[in-house]
């Protein structure tokens, strides 16, 4: 009997009521501290803040911190920003601080030419120094001669006591050789190494040097630091979170499914299937990814990146075989987790083109209200880790997945989104398709 090329499954897939939540993003850059001679009740971390070269038209956000650290509560009245380009987004006056506590200012920095210019932030208040000042300056700029990857590092919660490292890779993004200055760094809880070179450094087209960042947190609460590199410079956002109690254990990174099998494949053409990470135990920070095989490439990942204690991340691998035969490979992950070196089996056949046989799964289900689109999740078990196949919310009820293959058993589900990027629960129970 001829077995069918295509199966088509049908989801059920809940309609939600979503609650509006506001959500707010700050990327936060810092600069050194100037010291202050003389004692004041109103303080703030730095009273200096250069942004450093910016694009034109780009706005860059750097975290101050405004602390009382009189005996009698401080009522900040009033802002006084001498250039537009300056802004203090986010600060609602009148603000009263008790005595011994602090707040958190964005002051943000929207470059309209390209030149350096600078102004004052003053804030007006009740502390024995009314007026609290705030220099900062900055330079438009056309483009980045200089790339940092990350643009800005963010630790998360690392337990006092404890440290946290991660690395940022500058690149030279210029024809032409660029030479880097000593370090300078603003925050005390965070400290720079090298790899690969000692400073002043010179990278020539293309070239890399790889930094090591360090947060040690001594006291609980929210920090923010920068790295600034003189020559290009190039400003690097620093924050991360003090966390009391007992340092927590390193977390634990797993791969599901724990080995890809993706049949056979075409010469010359790419089979897609999707991986899930999560941390166990604590949050993990995966660093770098490495494949053994280039006909096995992970797909859509960014590193740094880190995955919160009970959380997942999913992502494509793609399989590209260049010749006929059984191809093996696997995917390494490199983190600050117990199980650092973090393995993925990879195997597939390639085939002469035309001599393997396409299957694919069409799904369907019955439209939810009010939500902009669905989301469809896949998985190799009823009860195992679900990981989401399609790249960008699908407007349709309806989806083919193409990336099936021959032999194994899936199971879907779907969940609606909102026009707020708010999502449902998986649809309940799941879709089995098994593939001939």
């Amino acid at each position: 009997m001829r077995l069918p090329q295509s199966s088509i499954r049908s989801l059920v897939v809940p309609t939600i009521h979503f609650l509006t939540i506001g959500l707010a993003v700050a990327v936060f850059c810092m600069a050194p501290v100037r010291a202050s001679a003389s004692t004041q009740q109103l303080v703030c971390t730095r009273t200096q803040i250069a942004f450093g070269a910016v694009v034109v038209g780009q706005t860059e956000t750097m975290l101050v911190t405004v602390s009382n650290t009189g005996q009698t509560s401080v009522t900040i009245s009033g802002i006084a920003v001498s250039n537009s380009e300056f802004a203090a987004p986010g600060l609602n006056l009148p603000l009263t601080l008790p005595a011994g506590q602090s707040v958190d200012v964005s002051i943000s920095f929207t470059p309209m030419a390209l030149r350096w210019t600078g102004g004052t932030i003053k804030l007006a208040s009740d502390a024995s120094n009314a007026t609290l000042t705030l220099d900062v300056g900055g330079t438009g700029v056309t483009g980045e001669s200089v790339t940092a990857s990350p643009a800005a590092v963010s630790f998360g919660q690392v337990a006092i006591g404890a440290s946290s490292t991660l690395p940022i890779v500058l690149t030279n993004a210029r024809p032409w050789n660029v030479t880097l200055w000593p370090l300078q760094t603003a925050g005390s809880e965070f400290s720079i190494s090298t790899s690969g070179g000692t400073f002043p450094l010179t990278l020539g087209r293309g070239q890399s040097v790889t930094l090591n960042v360090t947060f040690a947190p001594q006291s609980a609460g929210t920090t923010g630091g920068s790295l600034f590199i003189p020559g290009p410079a190039l400003a690097i956002p620093l924050i991360g979170t003090g966390k009391a109690g007992t340092p927590a254990a390193a977390g634990q990174l797993t791969v599901t499914p724990a080995a890809l099998n993706f049949g056979s494949v075409p010469d010359g053409t790419t089979a897609t299937q999707s991986i899930s990470l999560s941390a166990v135990g604590s949050s993990v920070t995966i660093s770098s990814s490495a494949s053994s095989s280039s006909q096995f490439v992970l797909n859509g990942a960014s590193f740094p990146q880190t995955i919160p204690a009970g959380q997942s991340v999913s992502f494509n691998v793609a399989f590209t075989p260049k010749s006929s035969g059984t191809a093996s490979g696997s995917l390494s992950f490199t983190s600050n987790a117990s199980t650092s070196g973090t393995l993925e089996s990879l195997t597939g056949i390639g085939t002469a083109n035309g001599t393997a046989t396409q299957y694919s799964v069409n799904l369907s289900w019955n439209a939810s209200s009010d939500v902009t689109g669905y989301n469809v999740y896949r998985s190799t078990a009823a009860n195992d880790t679900y990981s989401k196949i399609n790249s960008s919310v699908n407007p349709n009820t309806a989806y083919t997945d193409s990336t099936v293959v021959s032999g194994q058993t899936y199971y879907y589900a779907a969940t609606s989104v909102n026009s707020s990027g708010q999502e449902s629960a998986l649809s309940t129970p799941p879709v089995e398709a098994a593939i001939p």
